[in-house]
């Protein structure tokens, strides 16, 4: 039932196709995303009315009592199969089904049908936002960043602290959302990172593997430890660990800031060489 890594998420190459390029990032959002809900421990499946499937080749994500509207999702549709009217219907009769109230459909622009406007119309999806997706080979990508924190990988007795710091610095701090992350240390794929101020946890961010593909993603640094470059070392260490497993491709997601503004996470990536690919409007679904 996996995704099919379908050469762009295996492949040893560092030159691909648009096309190519994005099934990779898609896939390997997918696929992570999948592997932490998928997995939650029962805790969360009782507290945010977890539930997942696949459909149309992508994964679709119900938090039935999610406070955050976040985790009710369907990433991947269009990578191996199209996107259709039907498809559509069929991931809403699904959350229909789980009695979720809303849900966001995450599908890159260029997998989009021509009729995209008449069919999110005729199902009620509206504008939510617009995120970038970053990709790049990960030769030659910067891993020099210094801090003076101590940046190293998780262990199981410290993963509780940094799912604390990571959920609460995203202002997500429900009880259920904390054990998924706490989980996640447990998660096949996944590597968690930790930046600490003596032996106080500050800031984190989480590694997944798919194939030779790298996910970067959970960064998040408390208020009070900013502006120290724990990202940018997080980031860094995330990279080594991911070529040191042989990855070839490292991908993230970061939200588009809008004109005027700025987002550290985009800069933080682009700092270290993982470029915007392109960039992904989201669209929501209300029941």
């Amino acid at each position: 039932m996996n995704i099919p890594a379908n050469a762009p998420a295996d492949s040893a190459t560092t030159h691909l196709s648009d096309q190519d390029l994005t099934a990779l990032a898609e896939t390997v959002e997918a696929e992570a995303m999948y592997a932490y809900v998928a997995q939650a421990p029962a805790a969360t499946v009782e507290g945010l009315g977890t539930t997942t499937t696949r459909l149309g080749g992508g994964v679709v994500l119900s938090a039935r009592l999610d406070p955050y509207d976040y985790w009710s999702k369907a990433v991947g549709l269009g990578v191996t199969e199209p996107v259709t009217h039907d498809l559509v219907g069929e991931v809403i009769d699904f959350y229909r089904a789980q009695r979720t109230p809303t849900a966001l459909f995450q599908i890159a622009p260029s997998l989009l049908p021509e009729d995209w406007d008449e069919i999110r119309a005729a199902h009620g999806l509206e504008p939510a936002g617009t995120w970038n997706k970053h990709a790049a080979p990960i030769d030659g990508l910067r891993t020099d960043a210094m801090t003076d924190l101590r940046v190293a990988r998780v262990q199981e007795d410290d993963a509780a602290e940094w799912a604390t710091v990571v959920a609460t610095t995203f202002g997500m701090d429900n009880p259920a959302l904390v054990a998924m992350l706490t989980e996640s240390v447990h998660t096949p794929g996944c590597q968690l990172f930790a930046a600490w101020d003596g032996d106080t946890i500050v800031a984190g961010g989480a590694l997944f593997l798919h194939g030779t593909t790298a996910s970067l993603h959970s960064g998040a640094t408390a208020p009070s430890h900013r502006g120290r470059g724990a990202q940018s070392a997080l980031v860094a260490a995330r990279i080594e660990a991911a070529r040191a497993a042989g990855a070839r491709w490292v991908v993230s997601e970061t939200g588009k800031a809008a004109p005027g503004e700025r987002n550290p996470s985009t800069e933080n990536m682009r700092r270290a060489g993982v470029r915007v690919a392109y960039a992904r409007p989201n669209w929501r679904w209300r029941a």
